[in-house]
């Protein structure tokens, strides 16, 4: 029963730092209703962009704020150049152009930056310690508050403030929003420079955990599972679907992996996806669309 315990609670810290991957996409897509394909590629420039200055020997507060500068700056010039322009476009048009953004902001960082694996180092120790009958890494602990502190701080500034209201009503209804005096584009600059900084967090866990290097942006496929079970437009689903494939994956890997042969937490969150898509397509807590015919 311990060994049970202590896989399920690796899993669950495991999929807190995958909520935080997905709040990145459900904060854009709210906003614009539009899948961020770039956010993978945020991740990996603001971790890159941190450990470059750690490694030059700036200070790590002082590290940490220039790079969120400079994702606020990255954020606001994609707002003017990419979606500005875009307005009132297609959906899929807005999707290709994050896809073609996260080529240019890959391509940007590995030209300025290289394409050598970084160590990361935050000052949180990996060592085991013990809660009752299970040991789980400090480090875990630590990431997982972080995570849960930031999606706490966002689900307030979302609910409970004057930018919150304007994104429900822009995801409802960008035109009627519009009508009403909603600054489309400053919103979508605010949530982008949002988006950027839980980008920034991620890509320093993320970092921290398994190297500074071009891998990260495949953390975007991990978080697809995520925003299918949890829904593409709730923060709290976001971290509910992260706390179910976290926990799933580990205890998968561990009871039905030798039964197969072989590694499935590759493809087991997709399985479970799929499931949810054929029995609550919006996910846990997405909202169903209801459209006149």
């Amino acid at each position: 029963m311990s060994f049970f315990l202590e896989t399920l609670a690796g899993g669950l810290l495991a999929g807190v730092m995958y909520a935080l991957v997905a709040i990145g996409f459900v904060l854009v897509y709210k906003a614009s209703g539009v899948f961020n394909f770039a956010q993978g590629a945020m991740v990996l420039c603001a971790a890159l962009t941190f450990v470059t200055l750690r490694e030059r020997g700036i200070e790590l507060w002082l590290s940490g704020l220039i790079t969120l500068t400079i994702l606020v700056a990255l954020a606001v010039a994609v707002e003017r150049v990419v979606l500005r322009p875009l307005a009132n476009r297609p959906q899929i048009t807005l999707f290709m152009a994050t896809l073609g953004l996260s080529y240019v902001i890959e391509g940007t960082s590995q030209l300025l930056m290289g394409a050598s694996v970084h160590e990361l180092d935050l000052g949180i120790p990996d060592t085991p310690i013990e809660l009752g009958p299970i040991q789980l890494s400090q480090f875990d602990l630590a990431a997982a508050a972080t995570a849960g502190a930031l999606v706490i701080a966002l689900s307030l500034f979302f609910d409970r403030t004057r930018i919150g209201l304007s994104l429900r009503a822009v995801a409802d209804d960008p035109g009627a929003a519009l009508s009403i005096g909603i600054r489309l584009q400053t919103l979508w600059a605010v949530v982008w420079a949002v988006a950027g900084f839980v980008a920034l967090v991620a890509g320093l866990l993320w970092g921290a955990r398994q190297g500074v290097q071009f891998s990260l942006t495949f953390v975007v496929l991990k978080a697809l599972p995520v925003l299918i079970i949890g829904g593409f437009t709730s923060i709290a689903g976001a971290v509910v679907g992260g706390l179910i494939v976290g926990a799933s994956d580990s205890l998968a890997e561990i009871y039905l992996g030798p039964l197969l042969g072989g590694s499935v937490s590759t493809w087991f969150a997709y399985v479970l996806a799929v499931a949810f898509l054929l029995a609550r397509p919006a996910g846990l807590f997405g909202e169903r669309a209801i459209e006149r015919v």
